[in-house]
């Protein structure tokens, strides 16, 4: 597997392509940090995008839905392409034209695939799960045959892929004597303090690991 993604016409980045790479670890910091994804696909002729949970395993990304849905059944085999954004911070600059935002965004394209088989299924969602939240998996009521049969799995194995991302002050600095603010307001996604239940016994502890995982401030 070579480090980088291949460089095509459709994943080249042509604006500011020095915010651009096209390497497997760049591509999958962004993927492993950004827990929500769209998924765009074209079916009988119209675009679709779905916003969905995202996890990936090796070069392969997974994300879920309803079984019943026509739309998830229609998409098997079809190009898809998935993407990734966190936004990191405004950026104040002297003039409305130099605003910006500083921002880390992934564009992965391949094939929709259809995950065949309960038991296959289940493995997959026990992956979900134990990517989210390590350790969990066990200590949860087990999966009914049911439930199984009502979630879809999908998967795309990543054939091309870029990622931009922009962390830098405003760039008008030799507008720097006009008087008025300018710097970065900073943007945090984190994770914060649990809230049980109505219905949980009030001695029952937050478990070690969600509580490491809330500490960490990562998203999973």
């Amino acid at each position: 597997m070579t480090e980088s993604y291949p460089v095509t016409e459709r994943s080249r980045v042509r604006r500011a392509h020095e915010r651009g790479s096209h390497a497997r670890a760049d591509v999958y910091a962004v993927l492993d940090a950004s827990p929500l994804c769209h998924v765009g696909y074209v079916i009988d002729g119209a675009p679709y995008v779905t916003p969905t949970l995202q996890w990936r395993v090796g070069d392969r990304v997974y994300w879920h839905g309803s079984a019943a849905s026509r739309f998830l059944r229609a998409a098997r085999g079809t190009p898809v392409c998935l993407t990734c954004s966190q936004m990191d911070g405004y950026v104040m600059a002297r003039s409305a034209f130099s605003h910006s935002v500083n921002y880390r965004s992934a564009m992965v394209f391949g094939t929709a695939n259809l995950l065949e088989g309960e038991e296959a299924i289940g493995a997959a969602l026990r992956d979900m799960i134990e990517d989210f939240f390590p350790g969990r998996w066990e200590t949860l009521r087990p999966m009914t045959d049911q439930e199984r049969k009502a979630t879809a799995v999908l998967w795309m194995d990543i054939e091309e892929a870029s990622v931009k991302v922009r962390n830098a002050p405003p760039g008008d600095g030799a507008e720097g004597d006009y008087p008025v603010w300018a710097g970065v307001i900073p943007i945090r996604t984190v994770l914060d303090a649990p809230c049980p239940a109505p219905e949980l016994p009030a001695d029952m502890p937050v478990p070690e690991g969600l509580a490491a995982l809330v500490a960490s401030g990562r998203l999973r």
